[in-house]
């Protein structure tokens, strides 16, 4: 009699908690439902809607999802949006990584501390003007040009060119990516660091060892975000890579010009979703998954 009512008060107890936590949770819930799950099936609704004279109609018909995947230019435009991503995502991880480790292992707390504040003060400011800022110093009579001009070279067409796009993807992705980066480095035990160095290991392999295994999840979330940023980014291909050829979020624009035809805009921004969501959870269960 006694234990059957130990199990009550335990079980009541269990329900108070657990209702606890759900009211906490309710707000990011709500928030969830309302602008991202809502928004998404009303899209995947509109990608089966047909224009007619300039005007929606609701319908539930493939027309659209036939006329996007059946053209080559959607998938030219869908690989060149994947490539210049995950070149965006390499290039930032591998520049991020040097700047991580110093701010890590070679400074102070205190040192790191201001550092990551300075690296946090480019996002008070509009990524549009910050990028529109690099025409001034990417223009063939701009900074660069006129620097190397100096020691006779160039000048050299730098705007309108997938190096033009790769700037304004590092603009946007580079400081983020040292952020996460560092804090998971930090965060490494030195105890192993250690080890590694008394046992032999010089820098290269303490770093390829120790140091990266450890702080894996953080590096594979770091270059995580700079994928889904730069493959959901319209700014630098448009106006710094000249968008042409076109990636996806230009697409999408360039076909809601084209006749209001907002139901084939809306595949291109499903698919983008569901490759957005396949390369996010596939790198992190790689992230964390158990070594064997």
């Amino acid at each position: 009699m006694k234990i059957n009512t130990q199990k009550k008060a335990v079980g009541r107890i269990g329900s108070k908690v657990d209702g606890y936590a759900l009211t906490w949770r309710l707000p990011v819930i709500f928030w969830q439902l309302l602008f991202f799950v809502g928004p998404l099936l009303f899209t995947i609704a509109m990608t089966f809607f047909l224009v007619k004279n300039y005007r929606m109609t609701e319908a539930f018909e493939m027309k659209n999802w036939v006329k996007m995947m059946g053209k080559g230019y959607f998938w030219d435009s869908y690989f060149l949006t994947i490539g210049l991503a995950s070149l965006a995502t390499v290039v930032a991880s591998c520049l991020a990584f040097p700047a991580a480790y110093a701010l890590a292992f070679k400074v102070s707390e205190n040192t790191r501390r201001w550092a990551i504040f300075f690296l946090i003060i480019p996002f008070f400011t509009s990524y549009l003007v910050r990028t529109f800022s690099w025409y001034v110093i990417l223009a063939e009579s701009g900074v660069v040009n006129n620097v190397l001009g100096w020691v006779g070279l160039g000048p050299y067409t730098m705007l309108n060119t997938k190096f033009g796009t790769m700037v304004g993807y590092m603009t946007l992705t580079l400081p983020l990516v040292i952020i996460l980066q560092t804090l998971p480095i930090a965060n490494v035990d030195r105890r192993l660091v250690e080890a590694a160095q008394n046992l032999g290991a010089n820098g290269f392999w303490t770093i390829v060892k120790v140091i990266i295994p450890s702080a894996r999840v953080g590096l594979i979330i770091g270059a995580v975000f700079c994928f889904i940023l730069s493959f959901g980014d319209f700014v630098s291909p448009y106006y710094l890579g000249g968008s042409k050829p076109p990636t996806l979020p230009i697409m999408i624009i360039d076909t809601t010009k084209s006749g209001q035809q907002w139901p084939r805009a809306a595949v291109v921004a499903v698919i983008m979703m569901v490759t957005l969501m396949v390369v996010a959870f596939a790198s992190i269960k790689y992230a964390y998954r158990k070594k064997s």
